[in-house]
């Protein structure tokens, strides 16, 4: 799949002759609702012989519409949506930089510049989808601005169990930890990829010794506490116990949130290694002991509890 990054309606390349389907969305999640917009764009391409097409943008609105309460951090940060862009099917895919000169494009400018002269000959969005200055297009009014040039499909929202399937709603589940209605939603586990980074080797003291995981991207961090998880590292796909925040057993005073993850039988160095972490379900809160030892207790209890899930669920 090509990946094209554009700044201004300049990089939109007039020798890009070919038709397209386009599928337009923020897509951030790339869930189980936009998957339903993805795969529809797909399949009309190949009907019709077209190229398939995703145009997405970044950052998010809000970062220039609402600095305030922008939004700081993501479900699939961009190369990550890239990566499953391409696994649904999809051609090129497009970023297009949302600036203020970008929030300040018209509707029918937007059509033109970044539609019309892509040569979309058919777009697919969600039912929510809006473009142009002060969201003025949607997929309702979309024909007024199509200069007879394409035709369009709106995709209806995805339910499950009775949601409405969303990026919000996604985003407020992996913030509390619920991953199982997660995993329904997005169809695949959460992830977040990072590196394995050197700590202060306390797990190691403790007898339980941990791969402390930083970020490469801003993917959301659940809240604290401990968690079931698969670590995937050079190919291998691990069991593994995380353990998300301060350490309140050593620390009184406010310090970095930690994500480490103690992997079940396993013994190595993964230090500097590239790393996923995949979230199965939440264990417990994190918690404040009176002692190393108590501590230990509780965590040889999760690890007991770990390898009974992952037993009962073919994992080991």
């Amino acid at each position: 799949m090509e990946i094209i990054h554009s700044t201004s309606p300049g990089d939109i390349r007039l020798d890009a002759a070919k038709e397209k389907v386009v599928a337009l969305g923020y897509f951030d999640g790339v869930h189980k609702g936009h998957q339903k917009v993805i795969k529809t764009a797909v399949d009309i391409a190949q009907e019709k012989g077209m190229q398939s097409v995703v145009m997405t943008f970044h950052p998010h609105p809000s970062v220039v519409l609402s600095p305030k309460s922008k939004r700081k951090s993501y479900i699939t940060p961009p190369d990550v949506k890239a990566e499953l862009f391409a696994e649904l099917g999809i051609d090129v895919t497009y970023f297009i930089h949302f600036d203020r000169n970008f929030s300040r494009l018209s509707p029918q400018e937007f059509v033109d510049y970044y539609l019309i002269k892509l040569h979309a000959k058919h777009i697919v969005a969600g039912d929510d989808f809006t473009f142009g200055q002060k969201a003025a297009g949607n997929m309702v009014n979309i024909n007024d601005y199509s200069r007879s040039m394409f035709n369009h499909t709106t995709v209806p929202f995805v339910n499950v169990n009775g949601e409405k399937v969303s990026s919000t709603i996604i985003r407020s589940l992996i913030e509390e930890g619920d991953f199982s209605n997660v995993s329904t939603m997005l169809g695949r586990q959460y992830e977040i990829r990072g590196t394995v980074v050197h700590g202060d080797k306390r797990g190691r003291l403790l007898g339980f010794p941990t791969a402390n995981v930083s970020c490469s991207e801003e993917f959301i961090i659940p809240k604290n506490g401990v968690y079931l998880v698969n670590f995937d590292s050079q190919g291998r796909s691990l069991n593994g116990i995380c353990s998300v925040g301060v350490r309140p057993t050593f620390f009184d005073k406010e310090v970095p949130v930690t994500v480490e993850v103690y992997i079940l039988d396993f013994h190595g160095d993964l230090y500097d290694q590239e790393v996923k972490v995949s979230w199965i379900k939440r264990l417990r809160d994190e918690e404040k002991f009176d002692s190393a030892e108590a501590l230990i207790q509780r965590m040889e209890q999760d690890k007991k509890e770990a390898a009974a899930f992952f037993m009962a669920n073919g994992r080991i």
